[in-house]
């Protein structure tokens, strides 16, 4: 059997444990047929099949994000971008600028903004948007995506007023004489995002297929998708069309959880392009906005222990419900409550899956972000086969609200260091749009706990370096573990015979480089199933 592509003179590290380095690969439809040296190698090419010459640089098993929210991110490249304001002027002069060249009446979106990185860290209001901002609704969510700074017109629109009551799980903060002044929180949100004018699916489509090219740009062959239905039948649409060239494990929202039993659908269902995840169900808020569920309240704020987005009794009736049917869990849980109690869901939930004889390997169920944990829970994942599904570059933008709204609990904080040590299974994503898409710049975050401008310093933030991560640890956080949480580890996420041939060439050795030029580092060539989708060598 011969090879229709061979790579060659290559620093290849494969992630896999038979052959961990190699100079050379054979490919063959889609598929790693061997790899070895150049000469044996090169004796598989068949007739008129393609020989490159690597010329030394590394190759890497392609990199999977194992938590994007990628027709949001899609949709963000499209809106007004308040990353890095200064103030919430200046956000404002960004969306009034945005909003002069859209006729009246056009809604304005934005995202990005952290009232933490302005001065006096307060958050905004509706009217200092409108005094700007009169004639078009906006809409603009926050870093964290857990909050949303909106307009007057905006909530004319929605019909949220001072009798609008506090939906479950979510707040409408108010001025003092009790009416809406601008800030929706969790499940507030879609009050006003609701109203917002849909996309077509194929729109939506559309957008996607460029978020996808910018992904395999930053080295990214895969992710596991967190959106909602909209984006699934998207996904679809460029499956059928054959646009789909970014492997995608798409999560159910648990408010489809009843549609997905009555049809059927189990966890991995699908193809090797588009499968099914597990099911989303929220346990808390987040850290920006101040809603992460906390067993001790935020600093300075006695009152405020965060927000319980989804009762516990409620979570365990749907855990154990989808477990039935063959569906894993997969939770976002930030603050130390949260993840607490999701840990008892699922402690519980494996009890009953023991007695159905399920191991935990068959249950993949995961918490998302585990952003600060207990220090009596920090074993508990690694105990119960929880995948932790965490984002280094969260610790890097969060730090200094970490330690300002958590003070010293902090060093339990964005650990990954400290599951991985209790063997949880680790997989690792950007959370993007909340965070870049790229996954370089997190590698660089795992292994420094560092911002690219080199703060807090030489030693990284909060447990320095005993938090931070080898090289090839935060690697497999987006190879192998991403494989693992997505039920595909036998075809996906180390390069070895039989196995999909997905991979990434990268300008230089981030194995051998000072470790704060990792994000730097230029990919030159992403492979999806053997065709290259980014290729600039």
């Amino acid at each position: 059997m011969y090879a229709d592509t061979v790579l060659t003179n290559g620093l290849i590290r494969t992630q896999s444990d038979a052959q961990p380095q190699v100079s050379a690969i054979a490919i063959r439809g889609g598929h790693i047929l061997a790899l070895g040296d150049d000469a044996t190698m090169r004796g598989l090419l068949a007739p008129g099949g393609e020989a490159i010459d690597l010329e030394g640089r590394l190759v890497l098993p392609g990199l999977v994000d194992a938590h994007v929210h990628l027709t949001w991110y899609a949709a963000a490249l499209q809106i007004v971008d308040l990353t890095h304001t200064k103030s919430a002027e200046d956000a404002i002069e960004r969306v009034a600028a945005r909003a002069s060249t859209l006729p009246p009446g056009t809604w304005v979106r934005g995202h990005g903004w952290a009232q933490i990185e302005w001065p006096g860290g307060a958050f905004p209001t509706a009217a200092q948007l409108d005094a700007r901002i009169p004639d078009h609704p906006a809409y603009l969510t926050a870093h964290s995506t857990h909050a949303a700074w909106v307009n007057t017109a905006a909530l004319r629109l929605a019909g949220v007023s001072a009798s609008t009551p506090d939906p479950a799980g979510g707040k409408i903060s108010r001025d003092a004489a009790g009416g809406p002044d601008g800030l929706l929180f969790e499940t507030a949100m879609p009050l006003v995002g609701e109203v917002i004018p849909k996309l077509t699916d194929e729109e939506v489509a559309d957008q996607v297929r460029l978020a996808i090219e910018r992904a395999h740009r930053g080295g990214l062959t895969g992710i596991h998708d967190f959106d909602g239905a909209a984006a699934f039948r998207a996904y679809q649409l460029l499956l059928q069309r054959g646009d789909l060239t970014l492997r995608i494990v798409k999560n159910i929202p648990v408010e489809l959880l009843d549609h997905a039993i009555e049809l059927g659908v189990r966890w991995g269902f699908g193809g090797d392009m588009l499968r099914m995840g597990g099911v989303k169900t929220f346990a808390d808020g987040a850290l920006g906005p101040k809603t992460a569920w906390m067993i001790a309240p935020y600093e300075n704020e006695p009152e405020n222990y965060g927000i319980s987005v989804t009762d516990p009794e409620v979570m365990m009736e749907n855990v154990s419900r989808a477990s039935a049917a063959g569906l894993p869990s997969t939770i976002h849980a930030i603050g130390d409550r949260a993840v607490h109690h999701v840990l008892n869901v699922y402690e519980a939930v494996r009890r009953e899956e023991a007695a159905r004889g399920i191991s935990p390997s068959q249950m993949r169920h995961r918490i998302e972000h585990v952003q600060i944990i207990a220090p009596e829970d920090a074993g508990r994942l690694g105990q119960l086969g929880v995948i932790a599904s965490m984002q280094p570059n969260h610790a890097t933008s969060d730090m200094l609200m970490a330690d300002a709204y958590w003070g010293d609990r902090a060093t339990y904080a964005y650990n990954w260091r400290l599951q991985m040590d209790a063997g949880a299974p680790m997989a690792f994503g950007s959370d993007a749009p909340i965070e870049p898409i790229e996954p370089l710049p997190n590698i660089q975050a795992a292994v420094t706990r560092r911002r690219l401008d080199g703060t807090p310093g030489p030693d990284g933030w909060r447990s320095g370096g005993r938090g931070c991560l080898s090289v090839d640890e935060a690697v497999r956080g987006f190879t192998r573990g991403p494989a693992y949480a997505g039920g595909t580890e036998a075809t996906l996420g180390q390069l070895a015979p039989g196995f999909l041939a997905d991979l990434v060439v990268l300008g230089r050795d981030i194995y051998s480089i000072d470790r704060m030029e990792i994000a730097e580092t230029p990919v030159l060539g992403t492979m999806v199933g053997g065709v290259w989708v980014h290729r600039v060598f």
